[in-house]
């Protein structure tokens, strides 16, 4: 891997770039948008890159989503066979529960589809609204506050956080959560 310097911004010193990208190519061609911190993306001459917090750099596919719409859950039903199909693929569930006419929840949403599509496909994300599910099912996930976004694995809640603090701020709490948890 090389490293490259660059002026993008005084916290990124550099980048470890993938094999098969060029120094040059990075360097010399200008950068459409950049966003940061975490996971990011650079578009770069209709190139989609992915920067992790590490610092290397991934191209990705020009299929890859810039956001994933976080799936509804309407009933208790529907949560309990969500939570069995993860656990038989061995896999982790973002669930956030969340009202529609809450505040939080208008500024997080487009962030946490953002992020899903981070972890596309091996997270999936839903929101469940309180509102339209019935009382058993919130008690049963232990729904106090909200948002609340919780990380289930093997039909048990591994971790959960509530999203009282900017819309960035709990993106990377989440993005922590997982990767604290998982191996994605």
């Amino acid at each position: 891997m090389c490293a490259a310097r660059t002026h993008l911004s005084p916290t990124l010193k550099t980048l470890n770039l993938h094999p098969s990208l060029s120094t040059s190519k990075i360097l010399s061609l200008p950068i459409k948008s950049f966003a940061f911190p975490g996971k990011t993306r650079l578009l770069i001459e209709g190139e989609k890159f992915r920067v992790s917090k590490e610092g290397s750099v991934q191209q990705l596919d020009d299929d890859a989503p810039v956001s994933v719409e976080l799936a509804p859950i309407s009933s208790e039903s529907q949560f309990d066979r969500v939570i069995a199909e993860a656990q038989q693929l061995e896999e982790y569930v973002i669930i956030v529960w969340m009202a529609t006419w809450c505040r939080k929840w208008m500024y997080l949403k487009p962030k946490l589809e953002k992020l899903a599509a981070d972890y596309y496909p091996r997270l999936q994300f839903y929101y469940v609204d309180i509102n339209t599910v019935p009382h058993k099912l919130v008690a049963r996930a232990g729904v106090t506050k909200m948002p609340l976004i919780q990380l289930w694995k093997d039909c048990k809640k591994q971790d959960e956080l509530i999203g009282v603090h900017k819309a960035y701020l709990v993106v990377n709490e989440v993005r922590q959560m997982i990767e604290n948890q998982s191996n994605l």
